[in-house]
């Protein structure tokens, strides 16, 4: 996998981190029935070690009659509930990127922008990193992004560091965490995640195993459960359960390269 510190452009005084080149595809693999399957946990699903994963976590599902799950529904839900939309002190912030609607920025993603923008202006940043690589569109989400808030404002003595080269939160938080120690030495700054309710454990559980010593920053002013809201978090809890049961079995049966792929 690129780690991304090789392969960077300087523009302006944003430091952007080149997106991969898009390669060849067959008529296929660029059907609307696949491309959902190019993105998120679903890429993963020919690795033996995530089947495994998945296996061990349907066990345990059954075997606690779903109240593994419903402990992550809990989790998910309560760090939603509580978590704040201001820093209470200066750190790096990093901004997760969403699927682009025609190269612009949705709904959700908007928002994880503006409350980024507003905790920047309030001085809750040193310097921020957009996160987000190419999801369909001619321009990453982090490129987007970066349009939207320099047209929102931006003040220029906060740096602005583009990451373009991931496609899911898990590449998002390694490719940061190869910005912000770039040596691979020493330790890492502080963090603020900034993005929806929903999305929030899912972020800090695999920021914290990354090593980052990271504070959630919620987009949202408050939780909203409306529908499409509920069927979010219940799949956040879903994918949470996986990841988290995987790295317990991992540690359980000593499987280094299992446990590597978040560490």
């Amino acid at each position: 996998m690129n780690d991304g510190t090789h392969d960077m452009a300087i523009h302006s005084q944003d430091r952007i981190v080149a997106p991969r080149q898009p390669s060849r595809q067959t008529p296929l693999s660029m059907a609307g029935l696949l491309k959902p399957l190019r993105r998120g946990v679903w890429r993963y699903l020919s690795d033996r070690d995530i089947l495994i994963a998945a296996f061990v976590t349907v066990v345990v599902f059954v075997g606690t009659l779903g109240l593994v799950y419903v402990a992550h529904v809990i989790n998910v839900w309560g760090l939603a509930r509580r978590s704040p939309i201001a820093g209470g002190h200066r750190r790096a912030l990093l901004i997760f990127g969403r699927r682009l609607v025609d190269d612009l920025p949705e709904a959700d993603f908007t928002e994880r922008l503006a409350r980024g923008r507003e905790n920047v202006l309030a001085g809750a940043a040193d310097r921020v990193l957009l996160l987000g690589g190419t999801s369909g569109g001619s321009v990453s989400e982090a490129e987007a992004g970066r349009r939207w808030l320099v047209a929102a404002g931006w003040p220029v003595d906060v740096p602005m560091t583009l990451e373009q080269l991931s496609i899911d939160s898990l590449e998002n938080l390694r490719h940061a965490r190869e910005l912000l120690r770039p040596s691979g030495e020493g330790g890492l700054p502080a963090v603020w995640l900034v993005t929806s309710r929903y999305h929030l454990a899912r972020c800090l559980y695999l920021a914290r195993r990354l090593g980052f010593d990271a504070s959630p920053i919620a987009a949202e002013p408050r939780l909203a459960l409306s529908g499409r809201y509920v069927v979010r978090m219940l799949m956040e809890a879903g994918y949470l359960m996986w990841i988290d049961i995987g790295m317990r079995w991992a540690a359980l049966t000593g499987n280094r390269r299992m446990a590597a792929r978040i560490s």
